[in-house]
């Protein structure tokens, strides 16, 4: 049975601690390719907040904290290899950002068929280490939020 078309709106979850260490998990489907949460909402009218809770439950099994929606959006090109899960002609996907501050110690557990492993990287080497350019420009504006990160 196939899947209905992606619908092109995301939301893109940065976790992090108050520390500043922040949670990146290894894409099953690329290895090496290593992000926040993301994920597209399941019908166009889901509300966004509801899309990052599910979004973050399913892929991290993390169910408590404290979200905020940093009213940031981010429209880019889907990458061509994904192309194929949305319908023809969608080429651009929005997608909103917020942030989940959770406790030290919480713990992680990732959907195998999704992600490969997690870590808990420094806020600056977190941005550095992912493959997307608007998830790791996302981890940079933790201090902009007022968040208590070591700079």
């Amino acid at each position: 049975m196939n899947k209905p078309p992606k619908i092109p709106v995301s939301v893109l979850v940065v976790i992090h601690q108050p520390d500043g260490q922040v949670l990146l998990i290894e894409r099953a489907d690329r290895p090496g390719y290593w992000q926040s949460v993301t994920g597209s909402l399941d019908a166009p009218d889901e509300p966004l907040l509801q899309t990052a809770w599910r979004e973050v439950a399913e892929e991290t099994g993390i169910t408590a904290g404290t979200m905020r929606d940093w009213g940031l959006s981010n429209v880019y090109e889907i990458y061509p290899t994904w192309r194929h899960r949305y319908a023809p002609g969608v080429t651009h996907n929005t997608e909103h950002v917020f942030g989940l501050t959770v406790a030290p110690g919480t713990a992680v557990t990732l959907n195998p068929r999704e992600h490969l492993q997690h870590r808990w990287l420094p806020w600056r080497a977190a941005a550095d280490h992912c493959f997307s350019p608007s998830n790791a420009e996302a981890i940079l504006q933790l201090p902009r939020f007022g968040l208590e990160v070591p700079r």
